[in-house]
């Protein structure tokens, strides 16, 4: 698995496209953690995996105090100017730059599985955690129920060198077990359902594009851009706004207080 260095190199190549083109389309599925996570007026919230900040800017509308990591400069710098006076910090979630007990709430969305540890990316992040507050991941659910990774991807990834793909669907059996090794107790878990939606296809291709860098190296982005047009092109409704739904696994953990 690539470091943390790599990740943020590669999630970071076209920051501008993952801002404008990919974030839009994640608002619901950022709402749906705010709400299981209880952030309001506040809150101390950390978002590892933060992007360039559109969870955080819907939290500080809460009311909380947001702070961001990052693998990526380049999208934390983003996150930076729409966050004004907000620590947004760069580096490895399984050595996160944050004191003990900081925070009421810590989330990871789509961000927990790229950790080279993800045991120990769970207990950092219950380090920073105060004693009964929470840890909530987001993670893909079944390839089957969702229409970008079980659909769209797969033609992305068959042109990516002889690697494969990060695991992501054993993490979402597995954070159970995960979390209560890191001293955290899941309280709240079941599926969501959200549906990714993009005013038209070029904003997809642009938007996914973000996402899918080490196949634009190894592939070159002319292959890339058609491969992913032509498996959107299902997904584009008769007002050419394409859709894509999923299904995604969401867990709360509570820090113990022992």
């Amino acid at each position: 698995m690539t470091t943390a260095k790599e990740q943020g190199e590669l999630w970071g190549a076209r920051a501008q496209d993952w801002a404008r083109a990919n974030e839009p389309a994640w608002r619901d599925v950022y709402v749906a953690v705010l709400e299981q996570a209880r952030i309001g007026k506040g809150s101390r919230h950390l978002d590892i995996g933060c992007g360039s900040g559109g969870a955080l800017v819907l939290s500080r509308e809460r009311g909380a105090h947001v702070s961001g990591f990052d693998a990526s400069e380049n999208l934390a710098g983003l996150a930076r100017e729409r966050l004004p006076g907000a620590k947004i910090l760069v580096g490895d979630m399984e050595d996160l730059p944050f004191i003990d007990e900081t925070f009421d709430v810590v989330t990871g969305i789509n961000s927990f599985q790229y950790a080279r540890d993800q045991r120990k990316a769970f207990a950092e992040a219950a380090r920073v955690a105060r004693k009964g507050g929470t840890v909530t991941m987001l993670v893909w659910g079944p390839r089957e129920k969702c229409d970008l990774q079980g659909e769209v991807m797969p033609h992305v990834w068959a042109l990516l060198p002889p690697e494969p793909p990060v695991p992501t669907l054993p993490l979402a059996a597995a954070a159970d077990e995960l979390m209560r090794d890191a001293g955290l107790e899941p309280e709240i878990k079941g599926d969501i359902s959200a549906t990714l939606t993009y005013p038209d296809l070029a904003t997809a291709v642009n938007a996914i594009l973000s996402a899918s860098e080490r196949a634009i190296r190894h592939k070159g982005e002319p292959t890339v851009r058609k491969t992913l047009e032509e498996a959107l092109a299902p997904f584009v409704n008769a007002k050419g706004v394409v859709k894509l739904r999923n299904m995604f696994r969401l867990v709360t953990a509570r820090r113990l207080e022992a």
